[in-house]
């Protein structure tokens, strides 16, 4: 079963800094795009950012300038560097990408369980 799992959440004080991970289980192959989602308490799934296969990124207008998406394509992960938090960050943060089913060899988009990142003003 092609799983993404996603670590890094936590508790951190506004103007902290963390950085989410997001994995490919097992043998998984994933493609591009691969972004990040967040959705915070009433609200709807929202992207943050995302990249290309070419490492073309683009970000959310209220991540832009404080957040960094990358990925490491010879171990599968991708990250997500949050600086300069706010208390309107809080969400539980998603990743996503095309990634290989090998029953049907068809890529399929799948999404990371979420990971909760909560901050304190």
């Amino acid at each position: 079963q092609v799983q993404l799992v996603e670590s890094g959440g936590g508790l951190v004080q506004a103007g902290g800094s963390l950085v989410l991970s997001c994995a490919a289980s097992g043998d998984t192959i994933c493609s591009s795009p691969m972004g990040w989602y967040r959705q915070a308490p009433g609200k709807e799934r929202e992207q943050v950012a995302a990249i290309s296969g070419g490492g073309s990124t683009k970000y959310g207008d209220s991540v832009k300038g404080r957040f960094k998406i990358s990925r490491n394509n010879a171990n599968n992960t991708l990250y997500l560097q949050m600086n300069s938090l706010k208390s309107e960050d809080t969400a539980v943060y998603y990743c996503k990408a095309p990634c290989r089913d090998s029953d049907s060899d068809e890529y399929l988009e799948v999404w990371g369980q979420g990971t909760l990142v909560t901050v304190s003003s």
